[in-house]
């Protein structure tokens, strides 16, 4: 059904689209540089599992009234900025309240805290790792950007001639969310190798964190003045 030619085309594009620094690549390169690779990997898991939302949603008709409803769009662009600039104050906040406690410890990381030597301990392991996969999949899922990109590019990579044109999104929003799952897992990887083998990096998180608030911040804002796609 599709050109070998075409879902290349469409591989090269998606890997290039995903190595864009973005809300997602900038939650798991924070996870990863503050709690190690499993943090940065898990936050992967979760940023995939919001593009299946937005893949579902595209697919199925959901993405569309997103793209023709301002209503619908400004309800969801306000609930993902509210988010977005909540992490970031969230972060903000936090490395303030340190330094004027005067805690020379590593600030907590994104969603948790640690203890001064980086252990967290095990009763809590577990809750803190689903605490960073449900914010990763709340970053991307409530983006309302993200279903527009889907419904405005995968559509661009469906044949003509496609038998069911629905089914044929979703396994091209399949293959795309491969694609950014791998660049995602290389995201962490690489942040925690950078983490382990960078000594200034390590006395620098505190304002790494406020940097990645500003960040944030700025994507939230960046978001809320977003305007509804035109009709």
């Amino acid at each position: 059904m599709f050109d070998t030619q075409q879902v290349l085309m469409f591989m090269l594009a998606g890997v290039l689209l995903n190595l864009t620094p973005g809300p997602d690549v900038l939650y798991i390169v924070n996870q990863s540089l503050r709690g190690g690779v499993q943090r940065g990997l898990v936050a992967a898991w979760g940023i995939t599992a919001g593009c299946f939302v937005h893949v579902a949603a595209a697919a199925w008709g959901l993405g569309a009234v997103l793209a023709t409803s301002a209503n619908a769009f400004n309800l969801v662009k306000w609930i993902g900025a509210a988010y977005l600039l909540w992490m970031g104050g969230r972060l903000l906040w936090r490395t303030c309240q340190a330094r004027a406690d005067g805690d020379q410890a590593q600030v907590p990381a994104l969603m948790g805290h640690s203890d001064p030597h980086g252990r967290r301990p095990a009763s809590k392991e577990a809750t803190g790792l689903l605490a960073v996969f449900f914010g990763a999949f709340a970053t991307n899922a409530l983006n309302p950007k993200v279903a527009l990109f889907f419904l405005a590019f995968v559509p661009q990579f469906i044949p003509a001639h496609a038998p069911d044109p629905t089914w044929s999104f979703v396994l091209l929003g399949c293959l795309f969310n491969l694609n950014s799952w791998l660049v995602c897992m290389g995201w962490a990887v690489a942040a925690s190798w950078l983490a382990h083998r960078s000594h200034g990096l390590q006395r620098g998180m505190r304002h790494l964190d406020r940097l990645t608030g500003f960040l944030f911040v700025g994507f939230g804002l960046k978001l809320a003045l977003t305007d509804a796609p035109s009709h």
